[in-house]
């Protein structure tokens, strides 16, 4: 590595750590020409780019603030962690990623994101499904808050292991 301070070439990896759940290493230097310390993270290059089909047929690159940034939104001053709302997009891209090879349809994010939020949040979910379905009428919104209400959603209401 090149050291920010001296420019040199040459130095000593001092501590190395895993970080952003093992996705990231985080390496301390230390340069052998002038000994000042610094920092620098390691993480996988993404060798294939997945695109996303949007309903209007143009592409964009798969980026999850995209994702977050509909979360956030559906979510607004819900009682959900931040870092809940992390792990949820961090579900979806692996998923995403896992599924699909070169595209993938908006919709199909926003099913997932639908299918999650749906069990951890029913307001969150109807927010995000109100935009995602694109609801043309006040009767296809109470529709969906109905079949919410009359069907438990997945992972509530569940007995004790034990």
């Amino acid at each position: 590595m090149i050291c920010p301070s001296c420019n040199a070439n040459d130095d000593k990896v001092i501590d190395s750590r895993a970080s952003d759940g093992g996705r990231v290493i985080r390496r301390r230097r230390e340069c052998l020409q002038c000994h000042k310390r610094f920092t620098t993270y390691e993480r996988v290059e993404q060798a294939s780019r997945l695109m996303v089909v949007k309903r209007d047929g143009t592409r964009v690159p798969f980026n999850t603030d995209s994702i977050m940034k509909g979360v956030q939104a559906a979510c607004g001053k819900r009682p959900i962690p931040e870092a809940t709302k992390q792990r949820l997009v961090d579900e979806i891209e692996e998923q995403t990623h896992r599924e699909h090879d070169r595209e993938v349809p908006s919709t199909e994010i926003g099913r997932q994101v639908m299918i999650r939020l749906r069990s951890l949040d029913p307001v969150a979910y109807i927010r995000f499904a109100s935009e995602h379905l694109r609801f043309k009428s006040l009767e296809e919104f109470i529709e969906e808050a109905e079949a919410l209400s009359e069907e438990p959603p997945v992972g509530r209401d569940q007995g004790d292991l034990f």
